[in-house]
């Protein structure tokens, strides 16, 4: 079953190098997982949950092993590097062990005491009885055993904490599934005297950051109730109560022109209109409460705006061809033909000037560095940091944003 796992993860492309096959082969996963069925450890794409809360709400897991390749694929580790892991299971911690070999050096923080109990004795088990287990909040990385060539963060991290890069060696690079706008990317970003450089990474969900890391989205009810939920995580709208009547306005549409391929992948899409509408959030829509106000292509998880009293969202619809459809925008408030076709014009931007495209080049700066000493781009201000997506082929302007301008949102 392991080989097999192995063997899916290289067919589509996600193990890459020999190094990171060969561990993988090496390192049995179901000790890591012993409550779990054998066919449940050994799916390639699947987590296994290793502990809730009393509110049913996952707080620890092993992370499915295409996260798990993807990620040590992007920190191109080495033999004798030093290594930390902001996150414990145990699995993860034993293939950065194979990795480094004899003359490197592990360690692994988990803020619950459990779950570093419990992968203490697992990895001593497994004969990775060096790696280094600490209980304690991440949020402070581990002092004592910096400087690390590389850290890997394997819980969901809203912000960059300052320790995070104080103790990456000069030349180091941190791993980290980084929210941006409530869509989360595992990014590899490289140290560069006091800030990161990275570039869009890949799609991911993780388990989120607990203690001092701790972010909650806010979420307003449309209507009400718990119909038409839009998700912020920066801040609500400065006048959340303006959108109230929203949806007792007609639908406004405007359809693009743009085609996408119903399996082809448009994560760049997501990171553009986070970086050109102000106002960006994520729609949901509960199905046991839907009245057919809205029509998202997925209920769950939509791109959307508010703006001046009303929201838009992004839609699709069918097309002549059964293998496409096309990216459309739905929009509600007084504003809203208005609203719908900004949305509709930034599609199109993104399909001439982005897709296909590598994505932005993502930067994490102090809090609190001026504006001037920034690179040209969207700002997302958060505790720690300022975090800038800069894209090759500038947006257009107009009615979009403008680099530093506050959003209207309450950031």
């Amino acid at each position: 079953m392991r080989g097999q796992m192995v063997d899916a993860l290289v067919a589509d492309g996600t193990i890459i190098s020999t190094q990171i096959e060969a561990v993988m082969r090496a390192v049995p996963r179901h000790r890591f997982a012993p409550d779990a069925p054998l066919e449940q450890a050994y799916d390639a794409y699947k987590a296994v949950f290793t502990k809730k809360d009393e509110h049913e709400v996952i707080t620890s897991s092993v992370s499915a092993p295409q996260i798990q390749a993807m990620m040590l694929e992007r920190a191109e580790i080495s033999a004798g590097m030093r290594i930390l892991e902001i996150g414990s299971g145990g699995y993860n911690a034993a293939l950065l062990a194979e990795l480094v070999g004899e003359g490197g050096d592990v360690t692994t923080i988990d803020i619950d005491p459990d779950v570093t109990a419990r992968a203490e004795r697992l990895l001593a088990e497994g004969g990775y009885g060096s790696v280094h287990v600490v209980t304690g909040d991440a949020e402070a990385g581990v002092a004592a055993s910096a400087p690390y060539d590389r850290i890997l963060v394997t819980v969901g991290a809203w912000d960059i904490p300052p320790a995070w890069t104080t103790q990456l060696a000069p030349a180091g690079r941190l791993v980290v599934p980084l929210r941006i706008k409530g869509l989360t990317r595992s990014i590899a970003f490289d140290r560069l005297n006091d800030h990161l450089v990275g570039a869009s990474g890949q799609v991911c969900g993780f388990v989120p950051m607990q203690g001092a890391g701790v972010h909650q989205e806010q979420q307003l009810l449309v209507t009400g109730t718990g119909e038409i939920a839009l998700r912020f995580d920066d801040g609500l709208p400065l006048e959340p109560s303006r959108l109230d009547n929203a949806v007792r306005t007609p639908r406004a549409e405007s359809w693009t022109g743009v085609r996408v391929g119903r399996q082809e992948s448009f994560d760049t899409l997501q990171l553009f209109l986070a970086t050109v509408l102000p106002g960006f959030c994520i729609m949901a829509v509960n199905p046991d409460l839907d009245t057919g106000l809205v029509s998202p292509s997925n209920k769950w998880f939509s791109m959307a705006t508010v703006d001046d009293g009303g929201f838009a969202y992004l839609t699709t619809r069918p097309t002549t061809d059964p293998q496409t459809v096309e990216f459309g925008a739905h929009a509600f408030g007084p504003n809203g033909p208005r609203l719908a076709e900004i949305v509709a014009a930034q599609v199109r931007v993104w399909d001439q000037e982005q897709r296909g495209g590598p994505g932005p080049r993502i930067e994490v700066h102090p809090a609190g560095t001026p504006d001037d000493r920034l690179p040209t781009g969207r700002v997302v201000d958060k505790r720690h940091s300022r975090v800038v997506l800069s894209w090759s082929a500038a947006p257009s302007t107009g009615d979009q944003v403008v680099p530093h301008t506050p959003t209207a949102q309450g950031e």
